[in-house]
């Protein structure tokens, strides 16, 4: 074995999954920069670094050498004190700021920062703010070298040792070794197969009943992400048997044990609300279930049909808490909201009301919308459906006009910032997410709007309903007064929310709640391809693809996939731009039915980000850049910056001394720590799901069998309706096809409706 002794110049490659990392390293006793490959875990460019292993030589790059061992050691003089300090490694300390800390205290530096970082406040530009800032960045520092070489030691993944250190400061490794499946339980990007991994190489049993339950849990969640609000017991038993490789005892035995611990829940066939009691708020044990809720609704005494005894039939059902307790609130809360009869108001004045205002906004409502606003007025409840140019946006102004006529006051909300955002302005009113609506606090650990403090609205009006997941809409349904009115308007054919639940098609089916269906097209929307192919394709029939040169809907032949996604780069970049004076990345969204492939969402971002921003200034995280200038969503709901799953900003400053990036959003300005970057994506293009809520000035759509897995209509016909001016398809006609003909939609567990019919 080899020793290497140097500074590292530059990271030419690094795995965020692996830790493997190329660099280009300056060895002492070489004239020139020599390439290092092998797992280095938090270093960064000038550092220096004791190197352990052989020389390689690779048929393709040449002579490497392959790290077996490395030790970050101290620089020996001042000039590598000033590369390393100047490196990025300490948060607050940039190259200028690193050269007058070591020209005042020379090879004292460290010393001084170690042990008395107080004397920093002597050298120029350092304040006492400052000097805490390098103090705290270095003692995490050091504590995430530890926590990485200890993972490391492991042969497991590094990427997340900034969030493990973060999570657990200095109780990290400790916490690690003691249980490392409440990784999986804390810390986002953290799922049960990395923690299973390193629980592994740290000699846990794999019989051993924590891992057991975290498997259980485990499979729950991932269920939970395909949209199932429980999973029947014996399929359970089945998955958890597959990936755990235990015996169906052992995964019985982790079942109980879960329940007693209040982590899920069982139920057997016979589902009931009629004994449910009040609602009180229970802190999430774990991110397999805080993931998708931070508080969730229990009632103080379990159900007499729940819970009592593990019935093993295919009908029981086994639900994470939060799930649970989500699908008992929305209909216990709904089925109150009904109970608290009819507002009083006077039929003869609703007809008046109603020709005046026709006359005030100069049209004639159609039947159907004249009886929409009819029925908003004089119920607790109801739920509004229809395709696009059906009006749904004139009845719900229609709506809005006459409740403020009455005196009521108004709450407008969406899932999503660009949700909100579109019904602010087609109703000219203020409109915000359910999110900011039910003011979370962080700080406070919860929305401060619920039962106890409810909102101060008597209609609240929800848009994009589709788009609910059920654990939000109980915490919507808990901060409505019992005498408000509820207005859900939504969708029904386009996909369903990205969360656990159907809400939307439950409280339909449940035939509880007046639902009034919009059907006819209005004239103008007639005169769009875009209306009219999206209803075609919706029925089944095969959209147009030719017509006049003005028309607003193209499809483009193209077999090729790498051809494909040529031709998408070239219509984004330059030919929709000139021809219709779009604007290639504020106006223009590329909408891909999947992630992964060559016309995927991943690699077409790539592409674009290339092609559309070349700006240097960037900072790379993994595999992925981040430049001045990109536009990114954000993939998660993330508190602390009040910035939630689905929102997307732009890009507007890198901070390389104190580590931050920089976004505009549309309604504010947030500052990324860049430990939190893996909550980031870039959004030049997106998948369908994704873009549910928002709407474009133009749209792009690859369409190909590569995509064979999720062409079904009801994406291609959301896809297509996120489009306000412009839609063009590129792709097969046989991709097409499938789409159109594919109809099956995937049920999803959930028993609302079913609560919702018997609890009256």
């Amino acid at each position: 074995m080899e020793t290497l002794h140097g500074i590292l110049e530059r990271i030419v490659f690094e795995n965020p999954d692996t830790g493997y990392t190329i660099g280009r390293f300056s060895a002492r006793g070489f004239p020139e920069l020599v390439t290092i490959v092998g797992n280095l875990a938090a270093v960064n460019p000038g550092e220096s670094l004791l190197l352990k292993g052989e020389w390689i030589n690779n048929p393709k790059y040449g002579r490497q050498f392959q790290i077996d061992k490395y030790e970050t050691i101290l620089p020996a003089n001042v000039v590598g004190l000033r590369k390393y300090l100047g490196s990025g490694l300490i948060k607050g300390i940039g190259p200028k700021m690193a050269t007058r800390i070591v020209n005042r205290f020379g090879m004292d530096t460290m010393d001084v920062i170690e042990q008395g970082p107080k004397k920093l406040a002597q050298v120029p530009g350092i304040g006492r703010k400052r000097v805490k800032l390098i103090q705290q960045a270095w003692e995490a520092q050091r504590e995430i070298k530890n926590v990485m070489l200890f993972l490391q030691s492991h042969d497991v993944s590094t990427a997340h040792a900034a969030k493990i250190y973060k999570t657990y400061q200095n109780e990290a490794i400790p916490i690690v070794t003691e249980n490392p499946y409440r990784l999986a339980d804390d810390i986002y990007g953290i799922g049960f197969v990395t923690a299973d991994t390193i629980a592994q190489k740290l000699g846990v049993d794999k019989d051993a009943p924590h891992r057991v339950q975290a498997g259980i849990k485990y499979v729950l969640s991932q269920k939970a992400d395909d949209g199932h609000v429980f999973q029947h017991h014996t399929e359970l038993i089945e998955a958890c048997q597959t990936m755990l490789e235990q015996k169906p005892e052992a995964i019985e035995q982790g079942i109980r044990a879960l329940i007693e611990k209040d982590e899920i829940i069982h139920t057997d066939a016979q589902v009931s609300v009629g004994e449910m009691q009040d609602d009180y708020n229970v802190s999430c044990q774990s991110s397999a279930i805080s993931s998708h809720s931070e508080t969730s609704d229990a009632p103080q005494k379990p159900l007499s049909t729940d819970n009592r005894q593990l019935s093993t039939d295919n009908h029981s059902a086994i639900y994470l808490a939060p799930f649970y307790y989500a699908e008992l609130g929305v209909a216990n809360q709904l089925l109150r909201l009904l109970a608290s009869g009819k507002p009083n108001v006077n039929q003869l004045s609703i007809n008046t009301s109603l020709t005046q205002l026709e006359d005030e906004m100069h049209i004639r409502f159609a039947p159907q919308q004249g009886e929409a606003i009819h029925t908003a007025l004089t119920t607790r409840a109801m739920i509004l459906t229809g395709g696009p140019g059906t009006g749904k946006t004139t009845t719900t102004v229609g709506m809005i006009r006459l409740f403020e006529a009455d005196g009521r006051r108004i709450a407008l909300t969406a899932p999503t910032g660009r949700a909100a955002k579109r019904l602010s302005e087609t109703t000219g009113r203020e409109a915000k997410t359910i999110h900011r609506l039910l003011e979370f606090s962080p700080q406070e650990n919860g929305f401060k709007r619920n039962r106890q403090n409810p909102l101060e609205a008597d209609v609240v009006i929800v848009d994009e309903m589709s788009m609910v997941e059920l654990v939000l809409m109980n915490r919507l349904m808990q901060a409505i007064r019992p005498n408000a009115t509820v207005i859900l308007i939504g969708d029904t054919d386009q996909l369903p929310s990205v969360g656990a639940g159907n809400v939307l098609k439950a409280l339909i089916d449940s035939q509880k709640i007046p639902v009034i269906k919009l059907t006819e097209i209005f004239r103008q929307a007639k005169e769009s391809m875009i209306v009219t192919n999206a209803h075609r394709i919706n029925i089944g029939e095969f959209p147009k693809l030719t017509g006049t040169t003005d028309r607003n809907f193209f499809f483009i032949e193209e077999a090729d996939p790498e051809a494909a996604a040529e031709l998408i780069s070239y219509l984004i970049a330059e030919r929709l731009p000139r021809y219709y004076g779009y604007h290639a990345i504020d106006d223009i969204q590329l909408l891909c039915p999947m992630r992964r492939g060559i016309l995927g969402s991943e690699n077409l971002n790539k592409r674009l980000q290339d092609v559309l921003n070349s700006n240097a200034e960037q900072v790379v995280r993994g595999w992925q850049a981040f430049r001045v200038g990109d536009k990114v969503m954000q993939v998660r709901n993330n508190y602390d910056y009040e910035v939630f799953n689905g929102d997307s900003g732009r890009i507007i400053g890198i901070d390389a001394v104190d580590k931050r990036v920089r976004i505009q959003f549309p309604d504010k300005q947030v500052a990324y720590d860049m430990a939190d970057l893996n909550e980031l994506v870039l959004a030049y293009a997106t998948t369908i799901h994704k873009a549910q809520g928002s709407e474009y000035p133009a749209v792009v759509i690859p369409l190909h069998t590569q995509h064979y897995l999720m062409l079904q209509r009801n994406l291609l016909y959301t896809g297509i309706t996120r489009a306000k001016e412009h839609v063009v398809i590129v792709g097969t006609k046989q991709a097409l096809g499938i789409c159109i003909r594919n109809n099956q939609v995937m049920e999803r567990n959930t028993y609302l409706a079913e609560r919702i019919q018997r609890g009256s």
